[in-house]
């Protein structure tokens, strides 16, 4: 990939000027996150002013040695002067540990704050938003884009006050020694802020452009470095076609940092030649009125020592516009996350499910999936699009607090879409689902969630123990508890076989672990949750006769008084369910006990007809 050359770079410069500007509100959004800090904002700015006052000394006192000192040979007084110095160093090296603690400690709290704020938000969000959501660009705006916003408050607070204080002490002194001067070196002004804006707004483009592509290289490899994605990539030979998609991303990252640097280096060559300049003329003005007696050699040097106090704020001011502008896109990056609304929330009347008895009812419930919609941004939406196809039709029924219901129909039927709702996973688009006779809507999600187990047909490990994921149903559980559900569910022994028992990693999502293991361990993390209600998805899928015989065991005990929806195609669980719910095109066409609706030779039938004939397939989980 041919990159650009210094000459074309700069030629872009006035093309990618014209990148929109910062919103206005990400200043005032900023500061609302820094507010909590503005203690330490003071004293941080307040050890800024001491430095740069004490950073007048040695100009203003070297000048004094040259005009005073020597010429009246007082040995007394140079003493005092060097003592003055050297205190000022010290003083100066002690203020700038108590400047560095402090914009740690803002920045660091900073990026605490954001990151909390971000990952809660996230976390949240309804399930839908992780359908469309890349995890490698979420990861991006966490880590990257966060220490970014970080990067921006704290490097940038401390340059533009530090350098405000040292231009202002700066040119208070220099107009009491001689304003002549001093305003012959604010003549050159206008230079430093004219190329500032338009460097500024070419770097803010580039700078998103480059998040963008390094969130997009993230993603893909989250995507391609777990197991799953890894072993797809070779089972299909692709490695080569990935390694040149990837290289095509990373070479445009690439000839980004390349422009970037040119921007960068351009602008700071241009300010520093404008800063020569002035300080030439400062010298020769300035000889020429020693020359006439107008000033003395003291107050010439002490002039050419500050005039370098004047321009080095200054370009440092003029770069840290440029830096806001580009350094600031990372805070909007983080905004449009934290912007992005969740339609799934707690009402603010919202209680608390007390003592769950396992009813459940489904009130004329009709459902379509919501508006597909962009990642980020204000467009997040729980209605649904006005051409998406309705997915449940008018679902009226009740489900008893102790009742197994089992959920059949062919594929596409829409019943994992059923279980969905229950946990408000997604909320109805019509009707309501109710939990122990209240409407799920109004209820904490936290406390319906809690009184709900759900064993999906590809259960979710985390990359950590056997323990800690048994665990994450119930932090508090005891080895003996953990032991007591693994029996329960048939996998204890398979555990303690393990290299290190309850203590062993299971690799990610479960790679350690065959199939039939990790849906026996999902199994026993939803025992040891002890809910009122459980949601089967195909939970014994994976299982072999006799490993399914055991688990059917088990859950005909650990599913005793608490109600059970179950999607499923096994015999067993099918024929042994107190009421079968049978779906088609998201409607219930029949409902009863397996001989009733054997007897009705409808769909039902047939379905069971084809599982007997070896043909499983007809009753899949999906939908």
């Amino acid at each position: 990939m041919a990159m650009s050359s210094p000459w074309q770079i700069m030629h872009e410069m006035g093309r990618e000027s014209k990148i929109a500007p910062l919103r206005p509100d990400t200043t005032r959004r900023v500061w609302g996150f820094a507010r909590p800090y503005k203690g330490r904002i003071a004293g941080f700015i307040f050890v800024l002013v001491i430095t740069s006052i004490l950073g007048l000394l040695p100009p203003l006192i070297f000048g004094r040695i040259l005009d005073v000192t020597i010429a009246t040979r007082d040995r007394g007084e140079l003493d005092m002067l060097a003592l003055i110095l050297l205190a000022s160093a010290f003083a100066v090296a002690a203020l700038g540990l108590l400047e560095r603690w402090w914009s740690s400690q803002i920045g660091e709290g900073l990026i605490f704050d954001l990151r909390v704020a971000l990952y809660d938000h996230v976390q949240r969000m309804p399930i839908g938003f992780f359908t469309r959501t890349q995890t490698g660009t979420l990861i991006s705006r966490l880590n990257n884009d966060v220490i970014g916003a970080q990067r921006a408050f704290t490097g940038t607070l401390g340059t533009v006050v530090g350098n405000v204080i040292a231009l202002g002490t700066t040119l208070i002194a220099m107009f009491a020694i001689e304003w002549r001067l001093t305003l012959l070196s604010l003549a050159l002004l206008p230079l430093f802020w004219l190329p500032a804006k338009r460097v500024g707004r070419g770097l803010q483009g580039i700078t998103r452009e480059s998040m963008d592509l390094n969130a997009t290289m993230n993603t893909t490899m989250t995507e391609r470095f777990g197991v799953s994605g890894a072993m797809l990539v070779k089972l299909f030979g692709n490695v080569d076609e990935e390694q040149q998609e990837f290289a095509s991303r990373a070479g445009r990252v690439r000839d980004i940092g390349v422009k970037s640097a040119m921007y960068s280096r351009t602008f700071v060559s241009a300010l520093t030649l404008v800063g020569t300049v002035g300080t030439v003329l400062i010298y020769w003005l300035g000889g020429r009125l020693v020359i006439s007696d107008s000033i003395t050699v003291g107050n010439l040097t002490a002039l050419s020592l500050l005039v370098a106090r004047i321009y080095s704020p200054l370009t440092s001011l003029t770069q840290a516009r440029v830096s806001v502008m580009t350094a600031f896109v990372s805070f909007e990056r983080v905004f449009e996350v934290l912007d992005t609304p969740n339609p799934i929330s707690d009402a603010e009347d919202a209680r608390d499910l007390v003592e769950p008895t396992g009813r459940v009812r489904f009130d004329h419930v009709s459902f379509s999936y919501p508006t597909d919609v962009a990642d980020f941004g204000p467009a997040q939406t729980n209605e649904p699009d006005a051409d998406s196809v309705q997915v449940l039709h008018d679902i009226d029924i009740e489900i008893e607090p102790g009742q197994t219901v089992a959920i059949v129909g062919p594929s596409g039927a829409g019943k994992s879409t059923i279980t969905n709702l229950v946990p408000r996973l997604y909320d109805a688009t019509e009707g309501a689902v109710l939990v122990d006779g209240i409407d799920v809507r109004s209820l904490r999600q936290q406390s319906l969630r809690n009184a709900i187990g759900v064993v999906s047909q590809d259960p979710h490990l985390f990359h950590d123990t056997v323990a800690a994921n048994l665990r994450y149903a119930a932090p508090e559980a005891t080895l003996a508890e953990l032991e007591a559900a693994a029996r329960g569910a048939q996998i204890h022994d398979v555990i303690a076989s393990l290299p290190d028992g309850y203590d062993t990693v299971v690799g990610e999502r479960g790679y350690r672990l065959s199939g039939g293991e990790k849906q026996r361990l999902a199994i026993a993390r939803m025992l040891l949750k002890d809910p009122a209600i459980v949601i089967l998805d195909e939970a014994t899928s994976h299982l072999d006769t006799e490993n399914e015989a055991l688990v059917q065991e088990a859950l005909a005990a650990g599913l005793t008084g608490r109600t059970a929806l179950i999607i499923a195609h096994r015999l067993s669980t099918i024929t042994d369910a107190d009421l079968i719910l049978v779906l088609d095109d998201g409607r219930v066409v029949e409902s009863g006990t397996h001989d009733q609706l054997r007897a009705l030779g409808g769909l039902y039938d047939d379905l069971y007809e084809g599982l007997l004939r070896g043909g499983a397939v007809a009753v899949t989980p999906q939908g």
